[in-house]
């Protein structure tokens, strides 16, 4: 076994898994390495951009090219065949456009879409990006992440509309409400006047990996129908993380349409 490789892969989860950035003393005490060896560990990791150092405090942390494997991974899981059966059902109940997304950095990306028999012109396209803190799906996946990386979002918040939210504290609050409830809400906050509703797509290790939503026009989006909209989103989400091998669960088409 090359010890070599598995000291590399312990310093990569172990930067993934910190709070904070840390330091090459940190790391190697935390390791029982020896600190020449784990320089020259960071060091290659550094030249393949796989962590980052800040020059200035010579700190090191995860960088974004664990997103982007971990977006291939997804591909490879097939997340979109998983999802679009139960995407079909749910706009063909509810007549609004349905979306799956995975999460890049600090934004939402768009990796299937289906739209309703009135969809809202332009309002997402599959590949298409937005920052997490503007739409539903983006908001689900940003309350299951760490507080280090809440917070990160909280301090580059811009606004895109007057409902958009561009103040740290109330989105924090906003986190803890949507990890009580388990469901978010978006009231306009990326294009005024559309409205969105999303829940939380996990895999087998239980981590949130995607989220499935809907949108549409706000007059067809109030506060009863939002509710039954989550319901049935809370069921289809928990159906495609049991086909992804976590959890426990399955659509009932039958059971849910009496909502409508």
């Amino acid at each position: 076994m090359n010890n070599t490789l598995i000291k590399g892969i312990q310093i990569l989860e172990m930067l993934c898994h910190s709070d904070r950035p840390l330091r090459l003393t940190d790391i190697a005490n935390e390791l029982g390495l020896m600190k020449s060896n784990v320089h020259r560990l960071l060091h290659a990791l550094v030249a393949q951009n796989y962590i980052i150092k800040d020059e200035r405090t010579g700190e090191y942390s995860a960088s974004i090219k664990l997103w982007e494997l971990g977006s291939a991974v997804l591909s490879k899981l097939d997340l979109r065949k998983y999802s679009e059966k139960w995407m079909d059902s749910l706009t063909q109940l509810t007549s609004e456009s349905s979306h799956l997304s995975v999460i890049d950095n600090m934004q939402v990306v768009y990796v299937h879409k289906i739209d309703s028999s009135s969809p809202i012109r332009a309002y997402t396209q599959i590949g298409g990006r937005v920052p997490l803190y503007c739409v539903a799906t983006g908001k689900i996946m940003l309350a299951y992440q760490s507080d280090v990386f809440i917070e990160r979002v909280s301090k580059n918040l811009e606004q895109h509309t007057p409902n958009t939210i561009t103040n740290p504290k109330k989105l924090l609050l906003e986190v803890e409400k949507i990890r009580k409830q388990g469901y978010a809400v978006n009231k306009g906050e990326w294009r005024e006047g559309v409205y969105g509703v999303a829940t939380p797509i996990s895999d087998g290790s239980g981590n949130v990996i995607a989220a499935i939503g809907l949108s549409g026009p706000a007059n067809r989006f109030k506060p009863q129908k939002i509710k039954e909209f989550a319901q049935l989103l809370t069921q289809a989400s928990s159906a495609i993380t049991f086909a992804l091998g976590g959890g426990n669960g399955h659509l009932n088409l039958q059971r849910i349409t009496h909502l409508w």
